[in-house]
């Protein structure tokens, strides 16, 4: 996100118990606390009820050569166009985890060398909906670069996961199903199809989905099946992933019918997943092969207008040829009478 006088760069989710951003002027590290809720873990990841209180805490390594100072805040999860998890800016205002971490120390100075732990509490609401949600803590130091007169805000942060315990209901829909069809670089029997449809996370628990497609005619005939170049993202509750995904080689029938069948899974508190049933998406479309119509089209007004026009130009040369006839004969006749008129008038 780009502001009017300052750069941010994206934050780093930590997926190791500590880990360098991949900027060379990033020169600290963050992990987890050792505590109660277990030693060396690789995020936040908690189950909590409503209403629930935990505290926690987050510890910051400097491995430069100077004392660094950092901002320490909470923010929630999404997930980025291209199927990473990030978090929001400190500017955005929380409304899921981000508000129910509360980090009493906004800012730490940490010493060159050493380490610092920052404590953080956890409450959710009372009347929390139950579900999946996704944060986490960031810290974050703005520098100045002074080539391009601008200040880059560098975040290092570590994700948090939260399941508000009650009833959890995951879902899977499909949105938006299409299909198109280009008739490929020879479109007169066979081009590529294109079916489109939108992952959309319906329930209240994070989910991806297996998902696969394919093309028929009328009556199924000439099915072509495909699946997508990339598999879809976890999804968190509410969000969508957008497919596009291309079938090569569908017969040219007229009319074409794409099918999008979509297995979601889940994956609990303890890690081990479950697959639900398929959901199932339809949607017709149009394949008609434009130029060979109009080849056709064309074969079949030569057919019907091609003797007709002979028979008209045959009839407009005897016309001409009789006219010509006619032409003739009157101009002999005429040259005829002149000479008999003029031997009559001299008897």
């Amino acid at each position: 996100m780009f502001l009017a006088t300052s750069v941010v760069a994206a934050v780093p989710l930590v997926a190791a118990p500590a880990a360098f951003a991949a900027t060379d002027d990033v020169t600290w590290t963050v992990r987890t606390a050792s505590n109660d809720l277990g030693a060396d873990r690789t995020n936040f990841s908690y189950a909590l009820n409503p209403g629930a209180h935990l505290d926690d805490g987050l510890v910051v390594a400097n491995r430069g050569t100077e004392a660094v100072e950092l901002d320490v805040y909470a923010a929630d999860g999404y997930t980025t166009s291209t199927g990473a998890v990030d978090l929001r800016l400190a500017a955005e205002e929380p409304v899921g985890v981000g508000k129910w971490i509360v980090v009493p120390q906004h800012h730490v100075s940490v010493p060159a060398g050493q380490t610092v732990e920052v404590p953080f509490t956890i409450d959710i609401p009372a009347d929390a909906t139950p579900g999946d949600y996704a944060g986490g803590v960031v810290t974050s130091l703005t520098v100045a670069d002074q080539t391009a007169n601008v200040n880059v805000d560098r975040r290092l942060g570590i994700r948090a996961g939260i399941r508000v315990g009650g009833d959890l209901a995951p879902a899977l829909a499909l949105d938006d199903v299409g299909v198109d069809w280009d008739g490929g670089a020879v479109p007169f029997l066979f081009g590529d199809a294109t079916v489109h449809y939108r992952l959309h996370n319906a329930g209240n628990v994070s989910l991806t989905a297996d998902d696969t497609d394919a093309v028929a005619g009328p009556f199924g005939w000439g099915e072509v099946d495909a699946t997508p170049g990339d598999a879809a993202p976890i999804l968190l509750p509410g969000e969508s992933w957008q497919r596009d995904v291309r079938v090569p080689a569908v017969a040219a029938m007229g009319m074409i019918w794409a099918s999008v069948t979509a297995s979601p899974t889940v994956t609990d508190a303890s890690g081990s997943t479950t697959v639900l049933d398929p959901v199932v998406g339809s949607a017709m479309g149009w394949a008609v092969p434009w130029p060979l119509l109009v080849v056709l089209l064309l074969a079949i007004g030569a057919a019907v207008l091609g003797p007709r026009w002979v028979r008209t130009r045959r009839r407009r040369r005897q016309d001409a040829e009789d006219a010509r006839v006619a032409e003739a004969v009157a101009r002999s006749l005429a040259e005829t009478a002149v000479p008999t008129a003029a031997a009559g008038r001299s008897s």
